[in-house]
């Protein structure tokens, strides 16, 4: 008797309606119904809410700015943004105000941050132009936490020697997953690998992957010469 109901249990969580000949026009109408009153909705919850909240929360804003979901901000601090930036699906932006009074974030024009992304900004961190940042990317300028394990039980945060602006140049591609720590410079069209940890310098036009991060290859010539005019 057990058996038979979880057969039936089973039969009733498998069970739709049917997809048929007769059917599948009005199904395959309603889908697009679906999806367009879904986009709709999101449409206007970006333009009516999602994009005023947040743009009322940035210095600058530039032009042709794209967005899906509202960010996580916290604290205060200064966020400036340039022409053609895209967000897509909803990252954090947290600033810490306890080792300068207002800390900086600057994402230079033409660059993409993917879904997930985190930012924490204990002084400065800067993003260049035409930039790649994947999904579930974290940029941190300070360790949060002090090393002396007595300082943390005493709930006392990183010195303000420690923290140490990162700075990504123009047209990085940084993979997915991937950790930027605190005094870290990336130069120019310079990629990290999908969830390295960089924790020191990248030179321009290099690859860099593990963890921690080192170079595993350079850009041929010809490729440094294609990024060097567009960027130009």
């Amino acid at each position: 008797m057990r058996e038979q109901l979880k057969t039936v249990a089973r039969w009733l969580l498998q069970c739709h309606l049917p997809v048929t000949n007769v059917n599948r026009p009005v199904v395959a109408g309603l889908y697009r119904l679906h999806v367009a009153a879904r986009e709709s909705i999101a449409w206007a919850t970006r333009f009516f809410w999602y994009e005023p909240l947040f743009r009322g929360q940035c210095e600058t804003v530039g032009q042709r700015f794209r967005m899906e979901q509202l960010p996580y901000l916290v604290g205060r601090g200064t966020l400036s943004i340039g022409d053609d930036v895209r967000l897509s699906g909803k990252s954090s932006f947290a600033f810490s105000s306890r080792h300068v009074a207002s800390p900086e974030l600057t994402i230079g024009s033409g660059t993409f941050i993917g879904h997930n992304c985190a930012f924490v900004i204990g002084r400065e961190i800067r993003i260049g132009n035409h930039c790649l940042i994947a999904g579930g990317v974290r940029v941190s300028d300070f360790d949060g936490h002090p090393i002396n394990a007595v300082d943390r039980r005493n709930g006392l945060t990183t010195p303000s020697s420690e923290v140490a602006a990162v700075s990504i140049g123009h047209d990085v591609w940084i993979g997915h997953g991937a950790m930027v720590l605190k005094g870290v410079r990336i130069g120019d069209r310079a990629i990290v690998g999908a969830r390295s940890v960089v924790t020191k310098d990248v030179p321009d036009d290099t690859i860099v992957a593990g963890n921690p991060a080192r170079v595993v290859k350079s850009l041929a010539p010809a490729a440094v010469s294609l990024f060097s005019e567009e960027a130009a």
